[in-house]
């Protein structure tokens, strides 16, 4: 996607978060009149300003099947990773070892694997994919990337928005083992910075799989994550995302 947009590219006069792009045209139900499979709507568009206002609200799309309509999402129960709360394994920190942890070097490449149709149950979309990527160079979207320093050689990471102190993962993939991992312990690290505002960030998940529970994952009632979000996005981005938006406008 070679389109840019000049009114995004900026961070705002603070220098601090990234520009808020135009308002969304689109209305969104609230997160609480989900259907029972945590479908709160159906279509609407993926400008940068409708992502930002459903993640502030709880919510995150999907297609409703690999070629279905857009989906907007707020499963109840609702996964999170609790930031005092991750497991770290033995073979896992000698992974942390061995591999090189990298924020924002190679997007478009980790949207990509992680978009990869031969993986089982796929979603991520080329029009989901482009969303992401543009929001990437507004500076709101972020990748955590896993590198074996042999060869330098992308070998793992995930993405996801960062709005505050939210993080929103979406996706993550692996070519070696405990690559993933390895990137999910590094965006921990980096929504744990030495700061009072690191109190109430929030590391959501989406949904709780066996991998991720496997890692601290927990399920919270729906109520209570609108009420987390809500503190959340309040919270100033951690430092190295703030780096990391600082380059995106440059």
């Amino acid at each position: 996607m070679n389109e840019r947009h000049d009114w995004g590219r900026a961070l705002s006069p603070n220098g601090d978060e990234p520009l808020e792009p135009p308002p969304t045209a689109c209305a969104f139900p609230g997160a609480e009149e989900a259907d029972e499979s945590g479908v709160v709507g159906v279509g609407g568009d993926l400008e940068p300003g409708t992502l930002l206002t459903a993640y502030r609200n709880g919510l995150f799309p999907m297609p409703l099947g690999r070629h279905g309509p857009m989906g907007w999402w707020s499963p109840d129960p609702r996964a999170i990773i609790p930031l005092d709360g991750l497991q770290v394994s033995r073979s896992l920190r000698r992974s942390l070892r061995r591999y090189e942890i990298r924020v924002d070097t190679a997007f478009v490449e980790v949207v990509e694997a992680c978009a990869d149709p031969r993986r089982p149950d796929g979603w991520i979309t080329a029009e989901i994919r482009d969303a992401y990527v543009r929001l990437h160079e507004l500076g709101w979207a972020h990748s955590i990337e896993t590198w074996d320093p042999a060869d330098d050689r992308l070998v793992g990471g995930l993405y996801g928005l960062a709005v505050g102190g939210l993080f929103a993962g979406e996706s993550m993939f692996h070519r070696a083992t405990d690559a993933s991992k390895v990137a999910l312990v590094g965006l921990v690290e980096l929504l744990c910075d030495p700061s009072a505002a690191s109190r109430g960030r929030l590391l959501d998940v989406q949904w709780a799989t066996p991998h991720l529970l496997s890692l601290g994952a927990r399920e919270v009632p729906r109520r209570a994550y609108l009420d987390l979000v809500r503190k959340a996005v309040r919270l100033p981005l951690p430092r190295g995302l703030r780096a990391a938006a600082r380059l995106a406008a440059d």
